[in-house]
């Protein structure tokens, strides 16, 4: 870490922390995500932000030992349709680039034009020009993307004394070289996952299935997974060809070559980490649950998973309309047209119910059961089919008297589809799809800031934040 930083003017916060790592009572909170250019959707940046939260949270209650905020920059990902976008005014915006291979090692080339669009919306907002400055001085003078992304981390988190480690490092990298061997030659972890994953799946789908061979090879612009071919190994979708004397010189050689998929991903984490807590999405934690057999095989730790928080942003704008509709902060999460439905039933001056007449309806097929009963048992059954289709057309009456009368409440109707598609963008989690570079051009830091203070550490629960 100390040689990642070289060269990088940090916080002190930051330098400390780095300094503690050495210490045999300090551990590590950690999240971890792939480098989205520009930091991809908010979600990204609630991670880093949790990790934070939890770090001074513990270092308050447990002064005895120190704990410093991590994240893993997970940079060999070769995902570049997911992690080459970004969305904004929810437009998306596609990094035109012919490269492949790992996205972390990908130049930086082409993220011009995105930054020239950020400029032309955001600049004359109050922060803007120092958003865009942040931008260019990361993306436009950096070598790669992982380096980028770690700039930019630095610039946004290094007050808070956040720790930034990428792994696509030979030193790293030569620290798992035994369980890179063993999976070369043995293929252990697909027989030790197997288990968990029958265990796990008579309850929950199964996130991630292990291959024969858990490892891709690295190697310039190309990440192809490795795959055992007879007596040979073979890079998939490559003209790399090894006898296992060749993979075994190449891996102790150059071990940076080899890049864990999935499966060993975590146990590279926790192996170079003296962590204790992982932060991830609900997939996350999924995967991670499937690996805990992998870890005690191994002897290593396996730390104590936390689902990452969640927030909604309600702009002034919305939660003025949320108000004039007379829709709680916590109804938003339900469908659309049941908004729509409750707002025309409380608001509507006509009986849009049709409850009373039907239970009159069942009182009345009830009595008729009871006359034609008597006179012959088997009419019952025919009143209990008229019974029946009654209900089902008072049903659909019901529901066409309140269709009509929804075609009364137009604006209303106009402003729940607006809120509903501003707070919840292509029908998904607004953390999902929409980027920082809004807030941060309308707020600057303090958006982190805000945040970080709104952060739960344990809870688990979902944070609504409103613009006063």
């Amino acid at each position: 870490l100390t040689k990642q930083y070289r060269g990088i003017k940090t916080s002190v916060a930051v330098e400390n922390n780095i300094t503690h790592l050495s210490r045999a009572n300090c551990y590590t909170i950690t999240t971890a995500h792939q480098p989205a250019i520009f930091t991809g959707p908010l979600f990204f940046i609630y991670k880093i932000v949790h990790a934070i939260a939890l770090a001074n949270r513990l270092n308050q209650h447990l002064p005895q030992y120190q704990f410093v905020p991590v994240f893993y920059m997970g940079s060999e990902d070769a995902d570049l349709a997911e992690l080459g976008k970004i969305y904004l005014g929810h437009e998306e915006i596609v990094w035109k680039t012919s490269q492949t291979g790992a996205v972390g090692r990908m130049q930086t080339k082409g993220l011009e034009v995105i930054i020239q669009r950020i400029e032309g919306e955001f600049a004359g907002q109050p922060f803007g020009r120092q958003l865009l400055d942040l931008l260019k001085e990361c993306y436009l003078t950096g070598e790669d993307v992982q380096s980028a992304t770690f700039r930019l981390l630095d610039r946004l988190f290094a007050v808070y004394g956040l720790v930034i480690l990428i792994p696509d490092n030979p030193g790293l990298k030569k620290l798992m070289t035994p369980v890179f061997e063993k999976e070369l030659f043995e293929q252990a972890s697909a027989r030790i996952v197997v288990g968990q994953l029958e265990a796990l799946g008579r309850n929950y789908k199964v996130q991630a299935s292990p291959r024969e061979i858990n490892l891709f090879y690295l190697r310039d612009n190309l990440r192809g997974r490795i795959e055992h071919v007879a007596d040979r190994f073979d890079v998939h979708g490559s003209s790399f060809s090894f006898s296992p004397a060749e993979i075994r010189a190449e891996l102790l050689d150059y071990p940076e070559r080899f890049s864990p998929n999935v499966i060993l991903r975590g146990l590279f984490q926790e192996t170079v980490l003296p962590n204790i807590i992982f932060i991830g999405g609900g997939g996350e934690i999924a995967y991670w649950l499937e690996l805990k057999t992998l870890f005690e095989h191994f002897g290593v730790p396996y730390p104590v998973l936390l689902l990452r928080n969640s927030f909604l942003i309600v702009e002034k704008k919305w939660a003025k309309k949320l108000h004039n509709t007379g829709i709680s902060l916590t109804d938003v999460f339900r469908a659309e047209s049941s908004l729509l439905d409750e707002f025309v039933r409380h608001n509507s001056h006509h009986q849009l119910d049709l409850s009373k007449e039907k239970e009159a309806a069942r009182a009345l097929y009830l009595r008729l059961k009871d006359l034609s009963g008597a006179v012959d048992p088997t009419l019952s059954q025919h009143v209990a089919s008229l019974e029946s289709k009654a209900l089902t057309l008072m049903d659909a009456l019901e529901k066409k008297i309140l269709r009509a009368e929804k075609k009364k409440f137009v604006d209303q109707q106009r402003a729940i589809h607006q809120f509903k598609a501003a707070l919840f963008p292509f029908g998904n989690l607004q953390e999902r799809i929409d980027s920082f570079i809004p807030y941060f051009a309308k707020h600057g830091q303090a958006f982190i800031d805000l945040i970080i203070r709104h952060s739960l550490a344990f809870e688990q629960r979902f944070t609504i934040l409103t613009e006063k």
